[in-house]
């Protein structure tokens, strides 16, 4: 199993909308891409906690059974055509991967 977690932190302005409106908008992009590919074991989305320090706007944590999986899922037509928006939107992106065992 492959754990593949991503936060980002927003824009304060981005594509003609304030912050609140993109996370709700990224969320959602994000959500809609939950079942794109088979082998996917787990697919959460969240926002920040209001009030809490040293965090970032918005993570995705994901579950899938291998490599493989994940790579199908980052090229699907579907997860690939939310790219310009979050590329717009997004100030500061961190990325990790790591094996389950």
């Amino acid at each position: 199993m492959l754990r593949h977690i991503v936060m980002w932190t927003l824009r304060d302005q981005a594509e003609g909308a304030d912050k609140a409106v993109n996370v709700d908008k990224a969320k959602a992009l994000l959500l809609s891409c939950a079942h794109v590919v088979p082998g996917i074991r787990a697919f959460e989305v969240a926002t920040a906690t209001p009030g809490m320090d040293c965090t970032n706007d918005l993570v995705l944590h994901m579950l899938v059974d291998d490599a493989q999986v994940l790579a199908a899922y980052q090229n699907h037509p579907q997860h690939v055509a939310i790219k310009p928006f979050m590329k717009a939107i997004v100030q500061e992106r961190r990325c990790m991967d790591f094996i389950i065992e």
